[in-house]
């Protein structure tokens, strides 16, 4: 190309640019005339564009908004739906989940992998859980690792895997009976027995935050997940002991005696603080793009924001949960909102807003919603409506996790309305700016002519930086996006689609924080 062409060429493509910005109605470009310098002599003509050569342009923004389901393994609420399925059995149900989360453009999963001081995932630290297999200790048969299964199953899909772990549950009374594997046997010494048949890790024991902080690492080192997340029990809650304090008098007893001041409750909070900031360190100086998540109950004290009754988690489970939020402890924060948008005591906006207000450091707020049942006579709709206020609220950062996927793969209304409504087109996950990452490298673009068609492929040098791409296609002058999963590397596209002809081709890479890299596009021969 001699150097007049390529002058011709750079101005075509910047009065592209900004006419694809000011309408994004143009048809397929057409080089505009270059004025002569003499005003006396006429315009130049106009120049065909060179076939097939990459430019610059203005894409449109891609869609973004966190779309998550908890999947519970305790009591076998979710998965596996019993404690006697065959390895097959329960590879099909969780993928049957995850394909009904892909199909509804959803981009997480929340999966309980460690319900009460057990594993659902090959561990040398706590035995296998008997929600898996109907004893503790006993490994699946034939062996497989159904944390690594639902990773790597959740990923070819395209949705973040979220390893869900409750930090201080010893033993759920739904678990059987404790038996030698158990960690209320093997570590006696740190675990409380509760009224209600429940067994707890004292909080306060530094065995009990070393324990848990060797689990945590343990699986960020060896898993390829996206996130840890703890849920709303830190302290028990009142009633599973009955309504009497939590008996933690030899570790509050030796508190006292090393010259601790503090009052109890104070004491308590304190320990969870500690540990909570401990956690959310240890897992990015592990992995650095592997995010933090905590799903407090949905109301830190009564009277915040004024007019709200009800529980309080910071006097009745010492979690200070405004606190991690304000010292941004956490990547994202999930306060469980389990109430109707119209509640008295409870409203769900105004709560909404109030945790948006202490969110100092700018970290996700993606609420929980209770989808499998929200006091509402028509839940599918009250669902709906908060996903709305949800969006008005948070803005370009929205997000929400559904409690639980039973709500969804239990009642059909709510999936089409979702799916018909809110989650109508599919959406990334919002970036994470806090968290620094290397850039990812622009991809390649070809583009083999096929005739009605043209066959359009990508490549990435470091592909293991890539998580997802992005598949731009302009048809009159108008930009159309795609999300499309990492295995996905080619797709044969129509030259003209509902009598609009295809004028040009872009791709980029996505990682697994939600960045994007730069593009490369092209336009069609």
């Amino acid at each position: 190309m001699n150097i007049r062409n390529i002058k011709y060429t750079l101005f075509f493509f910047s009065a592209m640019t900004m006419a694809s910005c000011a309408s994004q109605k143009a048809a397929t470009p057409v080089k505009a005339p270059v004025k002569s310098e003499n005003p006396a002599l006429p315009p130049k003509p106009a120049a065909a564009i060179p076939p097939d050569e990459t430019f610059r342009t203005i894409l449109p923004d891609i869609k973004r908004e966190f779309r998550g389901a908890w999947i519970a393994s305790v009591a076998n609420i979710n998965w596996p739906s019993r404690n006697n399925l065959s390895v097959d059995q329960q590879k099909a149900e969780a993928m049957a989940m995850l394909d009904m989360l892909r199909d509804n453009n959803f981009n997480a999963v929340i999966f309980q992998a460690r319900p009460s001081a057990d594993a659902l995932y090959t561990s040398n630290l706590e035995p296998w859980s008997y929600f898996l297999t109907g004893q503790t200790g006993v490994a699946p048969y034939p062996n497989y690792d159904p944390l690594q299964f639902w990773t790597e199953e959740a990923h070819k899909r395209g949705l973040e895997l979220h390893v869900w772990l409750n930090p201080y549950r010893a033993h759920h009374s739904n678990g059987g009976s404790p038996n030698s594997l158990s960690m209320v046997n093997k570590l006696s010494e740190i675990v409380i027995r509760l009224k209600n048949g429940m067994y707890w890790f004292d909080p306060a024991d530094p065995k009990t935050q070393g324990h848990v902080s060797n689990v945590v690492k343990d699986i960020v080192k060896r898993y390829d997940i996206d996130a840890v997340h703890f849920d709303d029990y830190f302290y028990p809650y009142a009633t599973y002991n009955r309504g009497a304090d939590f008996p933690d008098n030899k570790t509050w007893n030796d508190y006292l005696n090393s010259g601790g001041t503090l009052s109890r409750a104070d004491w308590r909070r304190d320990n969870v603080n500690k540990f909570v900031e401990r956690i959310y360190k240890e897992i990015h100086a592990e992995k650095n793009y592997v995010k933090f998540g905590i799903s407090p109950f949905g109301i830190w004290k009564p009277g915040y924001p004024a007019g709200v009754t009800g529980s309080s988690q910071y006097d009745e489970l010492y979690a200070d949960a405004r606190l991690w939020l304000n010292k941004g402890w956490v990547d994202y924060f999930s306060p469980q909102l389990y109430w109707p948008i119209e509640s008295k005591g409870q409203p769900f906006e105004a709560l909404l807003s109030w945790w948006k207000s202490e969110n100092t450091m700018n970290r996700h707020l993606w609420p929980g919603l209770n989808t499998v049942e929200i006091r509402s006579s028509d839940r599918p709709a009250e669902i709906k409506n908060q996903i709305e206020v949800s969006r008005q609220v948070l803005g370009n950062d929205a997000g929400e996790v559904h409690w639980s996927i039973a709500g969804l793969t239990k009642n059909p209304n709510m999936l089409f309305t979702l799916k018909n409504g809110p989650y109508k087109e599919k959406a990334l996950v919002p970036k994470s700016p806090w968290i620094k990452t290397v850039p990812l490298q622009t991809p390649s673009l070809f583009i083999n002519n096929n005739g009605s068609s043209v066959q359009v492929s990508w490549s990435v040098k470091n592909i293991k930086d890539v998580f997802q791409w992005v598949l731009f296609t302009q048809y009159n002058g108008v930009w159309e996006t795609e999300i499309l999963t990492l295995d996905q590397l080619s797709k044969e596209i129509p030259k003209m689609k509902d009598g609009k002809m295809l004028n040009a081709v872009a791709i980029k890479a996505i990682d697994r924080l939600g960045n994007e890299s730069d593009y490369t596009a092209k336009m069609l021969k």
